[in-house]
């Protein structure tokens, strides 16, 4: 999970900015997590509460964190901002396809046991915003990715079930996509994309790069490159995480500490933690 926020802070200054090129630095002072990793550690805090999975649960982690931190770098988007703060509290699902479903469900690929009860999982943690199919596809199979990758699936798996099951296409290359790839808000848009600089890859710094030189949504494609690549690779770089780490608050350091004891997720070993 902390892959995917290293790629969500990496990209967040290049999703108004577009960059076609891996040759950039990874972190400036502008740098900072956005909506992505808020409403991803939302999910986190959401599966270690709440083992029913229940959607008022769910729906109580998303406005907490939403007023906990109501103006991230980039914004909410627009239809789900409305959602967070209606002023009457009647939330309803709105039928989207946006990449925000795909772009939370990380921790949904660390939790369970069986593909089944992962997949099942992000589905929910989709449905309750982004009840389209295109939505609910997108959280699926990056949560899908993760666990592939993390139980030590090869990329041919991952990209052969990822294909047959989600009906992307994944028989691209970053080379073929990036010259005609532009800003895309959909997890159709998107997620494919995403998976495909992770296959490209040889490592983790390597994935995040090939990511945000897609241009695009570049922080949210960079989200769900870096959670697949972290479960895929088991390592990222020293000098990264620990960049990243001394960005995080408090509470989501917390969250990423329970996740190592309630989960199969394990933080890199460099991570020192603040009492």
């Amino acid at each position: 999970m902390l892959g995917s926020i290293i790629g969500d802070t990496v990209g967040s200054v290049y999703e108004f900015n577009n960059i076609k090129t891996m040759n950039f630095p990874l972190f400036s002072p502008e740098s900072n997590y956005t909506d992505d990793s808020i409403m991803t550690m939302a999910v986190a805090d959401w599966l270690l509460k709440d083992p029913t999975h229940g959607m008022d649960t769910l729906e109580a982690s998303f406005i907490s964190f939403a007023r906990k931190y109501p103006c991230p770098m980039g914004g909410y988007g627009g239809m789900f901002f409305r959602w967070l703060f209606r002023s009457d509290g009647k939330r309803e699902p709105y039928n989207s396809w946006g990449n925000g479903s795909a772009m939370r469900a990380s921790a949904n690929g660390w939790m369970f046991d069986t593909l089944e009860e992962t997949e099942r999982v992000a589905g929910l943690s989709s449905a309750i915003t982004h009840n389209h199919p295109e939505g609910i596809k997108g959280a699926q199979s990056t949560a899908a990715a993760i666990f592939m990758a993390r139980n030590g699936s090869s990329k041919e798996e991952i990209r052969s079930y990822i294909t047959e099951k989600y009906g992307y296409n994944l028989n691209r290359t970053c080379d073929e996509i990036r010259p005609v790839y532009g800003w895309e808000g959909s997890c159709q848009g998107t997620v494919p994309e995403a998976m495909v600089a992770f296959f490209d890859s040889t490592d983790f710094e390597s994935a995040i790069r090939l990511a945000i030189s897609l241009g695009g949504d570049s922080d949210t494609l960079a989200c769900i490159t870096g959670g697949i690549a972290e479960a895929f690779y088991k390592e990222i770089p020293d000098d990264i995480a620990l960049t990243e780490w001394n960005l995080l608050p408090e509470d989501f350091k917390v969250i990423l500490k329970k996740m190592e004891t309630k989960s199969s997720y394990r933080l890199p070993k460099t991570i020192t933690f603040a009492k």
